[in-house]
Order: C-alpha cells, then sequence, then structure tokens
C-alpha cells in the first residue's frame, strides 16, 4: 500500500499541493478555536446551553444559503474567487469574535461566519474535481482531509493552552493562517473552471431558482444526502457539545479536552489513505451505513462514559466512521455530478453538514435542558442508527437492478461536455 501512496503522489498537479499545504495553515489557525467555542461564548453571555446553542442554528441557516450562492457562482463565474472570499472574511471575524460582548453581536457575527465558511468548501471542492482524473478523485480527497486533520491536530492542544489563558491570542493566530492562505491563493493559484464551459455560461440558468431543479430533483442523489444530512446530528453533537458536556458536567478543561479532537486529526492524518484503499473496493452507500453506524455507536458511548478516557474512546470510534463516511461521501457525490455541475452538486452536499451544525446543538441543548444530561446522547445514538439503516437500505436498492434516473428524463439547463482527456 504504501508504493502504491507513493507512486500515486506525483501525479498529482502543483495547484493541488498548493491547497493542500495552504490548507494546513488556515486548519491550524482556525482549529485553535472551535472546539472551545462553545465554553467560550458561555463564559461570555452566562446563558442556558439551549440559548447559547441557537448561535449554532444561526450559523447554520447563514451556510446554507451560503452553500446554494456558492454553488451558483461556482459554477457561472469560477472557484478562485469563492475561496478568496471565504478566507478573508472569515480572518476578519474571527478577530471581531474576540471583542463581541453581547449575544446579538455573537449572533450576527455567526450569521456571517455561517456565510463565509462553505465558499471556499464548495469553490475548493469543484476546483479539486476539476484538477484531479476521475480514478484519482477518492485518494486526492483523502489527502486533503489528512492535511486538514494535521492541522486540526496541531490546533486544538495548541489552542487549549491558549484559551485556559486568552481566548483573544488564539482568535488572532486564527485570522492569521486564513489571511496567509488567502494571500497564497491570490498570487499563485489559477482558476480551474474551463473556458470552454464559461463561453457557454448563457446555459447555465440565470436565476437561483432555477439552477438547481436538476440537482434537487436527482433520485440516485437526493435520497442518499438526505439520509447523510440527518446522520450529521451526531457528528456536531459530538464535535460542539461534547466539550461542554465534560466541562460542565466531569470539569474537562479546555486544556485537557484538547487531546480528544487532536487524536481524531492524528487517525485521519495516518489512516485515512490505507482506510480509503479499502472503501473504494466497495460499495459506496453500503460505507457510508456502516459509518454512520459507528457514529451512532460513538454517541452511545458518551452517555455511558465519566471521565476523559470515556470521551477519548468515543472520539476513536467516531473517528473511524469518518474515515470511512467522508472521502467516499465526496467521491461518490462528485461522481455524481455532470462536470459543468460540480458546484452545484458539492454546495448541496455542503449542506449536510450546515444542516446537521443547526439542529445538533439545539436539539442537544433541549435534551439536556429537559431530560438531563446523557439525553443528549442517547438522542444522538438513536438517530445515528436510524440514518445508518436508511443508508443500509439504500444500498441495498442500488444493489438490485439499475432504474433509469429520473435526471435522465429531464430537460437540461446545461451542456454535459465530456471531460476533457488529462484532467
Amino acid at each position: 500500500m504504501l508504493r502504491q501512496l507513493s507512486n500515486r503522489f506525483p501525479a498529482y498537479p502543483s495547484q493541488f499541493w498548493l491547497l493542500f499545504w495552504g490548507l494546513l495553515l488556515s486548519a491550524s489557525g482556525a482549529s485553535m478555536i472551535w472546539p472551545f467555542l462553545m465554553i467560550y461564548v458561555s463564559k461570555r453571555l452566562d446563558l442556558p446551553l439551549a440559548q447559547v446553542a441557537t448561535l449554532m442554528t444561526i450559523n447554520a441557516v447563514s451556510s446554507v444559503a451560503a452553500s446554494f450562492v456558492a454553488g451558483f457562482i461556482a459554477d457561472r463565474l469560477g472557484r478562485k474567487g469563492v475561496m478568496l472570499v471565504s478566507l478573508f472574511a472569515e480572518s476578519g471575524l474571527f478577530i471581531a469574535l474576540a471583542w463581541a460582548e453581547t449575544y446579538p453581536q455573537f449572533a450576527v457575527l455567526m450569521a456571517l461566519r455561517g456565510f463565509a465558511n462553505p465558499l471556499y468548501r464548495v469553490g475548493a471542492d469543484a476546483m479539486l474535481a476539476d484538477l484531479i482524473p476521475q480514478e484519482q478523485r477518492a485518494e486526492a480527497y483523502s489527502l486533503i482531509r489528512m492535511i486538514n486533520n494535521a492541522g486540526i491536530a496541531i490546533g486544538p492542544i495548541a489552542g487549549g493552552m491558549l484559551a485556559a489563558q486568552s481566548y483573544n491570542l488564539a482568535f488572532y493566530v486564527a485570522a492569521a493562517g486564513m489571511a496567509l492562505y488567502g494571500l497564497l491563493l491570490t498570487f499563485f493559484a489559477r482558476e480551474t473552471l474551463a473556458r470552454d464551459w464559461k463561453r457557454h455560461e448563457e446555459k447555465i440558468p440565470s436565476s437561483l431558482r432555477w439552477a438547481y431543479v436538476q440537482v434537487l430533483t436527482d433520485l440516485r442523489f437526493m435520497p442518499f444526502i438526505s439520509l447523510v444530512m440527518f446522520g450529521w446530528v451526531t457528528a456536531t453533537l459530538m464535535w460542539i457539545i461534547m466539550p461542554k458536556y465534560a466541562y460542565d458536567n466531569f470539569g474537562i478543561t479546555e486544556n485537557v479536552y484538547g487531546p480528544i479532537p487532536a487524536t481524531n486529526a492524528l487517525m485521519v492524518v495516518f489512516l485515512q489513505m490505507f482506510v480509503t484503499m479499502f472503501t473504494r473496493r466497495h460499495r459506496p452507500l453500503s460505507m457510508i451505513a456502516f459509518g454512520m453506524f459507528l457514529y451512532a455507536l460513538a454517541n452511545g458511548l458518551v452517555a455511558l462514559s465519566s471521565g476523559f478516557w470515556g470521551f477519548w474512546l468515543a472520539m476513536v470510534v467516531m473517528t473511524l466512521g469518518e474515515l470511512v463516511i467522508v472521502p467516499t461521501a465526496s467521491t461518490h457525490t462528485a461522481n455524481i455530478a455532470p462536470a459543468d455541475m460540480r458546484g452545484r452538486y458539492m454546495s448541496i452536499f455542503g449542506l449536510t453538514w450546515s444542516f446537521g451544525q443547526g439542529v445538533g446543538p439545539v436539539l442537544g441543548g433541549l435534551l439536556n435542558d429537559h431530560f438531563g444530561p446523557r439525553a443528549i446522547w442517547v438522542g444522538g445514538m438513536l438517530i445515528g442508527l436510524v440514518s445508518a439503516f436508511g443508508l443500509f437500505l439504500l444500498s441495498r436498492r442500488a444493489d438490485a437492478p439499475h432504474t433509469a434516473s429520473r435526471r435522465d428524463a429531464l430537460p437540461s439547463f446545461t451542456a454535459n461536455p465530456r471531460e476533457p482527456e488529462g484532467r
């Protein structure tokens, strides 16, 4: 397997490696903040968990709107611009969050950050699909996840130590990482939206109302994406609620908790490519269903845990599910999407996380406030099991004799040019 990995790496274009190393900068900075954001805001505002969690819902609703806009713009005008807007906007917003003092101020900033964040993700996913041939995309998405998680391994440990002393410094470092990556893209990245598609951009519907009709009526895509969207509630409970749950109920402070998300990141760095080599030999929907089951199991383990090592084990189990799901789902989406609609398909795929981020924290807060802290994780486990079972049924249906997708029967708003050779 190591020989296979080393033979593949030199085939990637130089711009892929710019995305690869630039992401290390931004991920290291941003991850100093996000695992501890709920703790920070709760301390600053002194409000109940359910009310503080509504800030994440505001962030998620804004993210949904941005995902639609980003996919439309990325397919019409290009990938690079939306990525730059995202990086420079987030840099400024991290600085502003350090100075926010009231709930309305946090609400506005979280809404703006929710709008800015998906722009990079949609643009980068589409750019990567433009740069890398289909047969190499699974490995490429895995490499991007590896370097992103290398940054996440660095960030929470450093951020936890900084946050225990001064959150402001952690915010400023996060802003610097975003800005530096933005400058690298500005001067060294090229636009990857092919000129022949841009010359025919009049075929792309000028109204957002029609731009997504073909995506939203794709019967290969929408059942899959809906089940993943529902299941991601379990992931956001782990990432957003678990640090505060551990802090409030078991006294696990930021500097002690930091190695838990870092473990996730290190597992991705060292195991992702090997897991991908296994999963790519199996049907994607079956693998995604198995990964979602592991997410459900991780939520159940949190309900049984009462100290650092229990939460650490839950993170390990969840990460195994993540290693299976994320590159598999990204590749499945990229392969379903027509070449000139990748931005829109990737934007809908990005909504799965936004939905989980919007629903998960509020649901967790309500379960906590009405039924007690452990109810959060029982609810998360049940949601994960329902999602896993639905994906399993979908995989069985996909194994049945193929029926024509409704998308094939719909009139196309865009040309579907054959992807150029050697891309």
